[in-house]
């Protein structure tokens, strides 16, 4: 069991009841996945960054990620139905307490003159989506062989019945949010 995991289970869910004053314990929110997508918009004249973007992508989350497909065409943007245009992966149970653990203890640090994630990326259901510009600040990608500096999404989806639950159990998990 990952060491997130374990201190949501020994230390999050007890706080969470007692500042929300939930009876049953299967009432508390939890993490239920994160989604990382890293949109590829310039692989509609390189095919080959789908690849490349793919690889980066399973060496930061450690599963293999799904290859997204333009739905329509858009003239304007030289795109055609059915192109491949981004990756994404879905993250469940023990590898997203792992990723989340990297991100919050590794990866963020490492942002240059990082003073903490801006709380305003909640949807009004409890769920936090942040975006990152680079993929360097995981230590799994070598620096080397990076061509270029590609963002990322990331969607932090929970049980939450609000906002103000979600911020708790993602503050209380450690994520380091910046005082407004």
């Amino acid at each position: 069991m990952s060491r997130l995991h374990v201190r949501y289970r020994d230390d999050v869910i007890p706080a969470l009841r007692k500042e929300f004053s939930h009876s049953n314990v299967m009432a508390v929110p939890k993490i239920d996945r994160i989604v990382v997508n890293m949109g590829l918009g310039n692989a509609t004249q390189n095919p080959k960054l789908i690849e490349v973007g793919s690889a980066e992508l399973t060496l930061i989350t450690g599963q293999k990620p799904v290859v997204r497909k333009a739905k329509k065409s858009i003239a304007q943007f030289k795109l055609r139905e059915g192109v491949a245009i981004a990756t994404m992966v879905t993250l469940r149970g023990e590898r997203m307490y792992e990723f989340l653990d990297r991100l919050i203890a590794v990866a963020l640090p490492r942002v240059r003159d990082f003073r903490g994630i801006s709380p305003k990326g909640f949807d009004g259901r409890g769920n936090y989506t942040m975006g990152l510009r680079d993929q360097l600040i995981f230590l799994e990608v070598d620096y080397m062989k990076v061509d270029q500096a590609r963002g990322m999404n990331i969607s932090i989806v929970t049980t939450a019945n609000s906002d103000e639950e979600g911020r708790k159990l993602l503050q209380l998990m450690g994520m380091p949010f910046r005082a407004n």
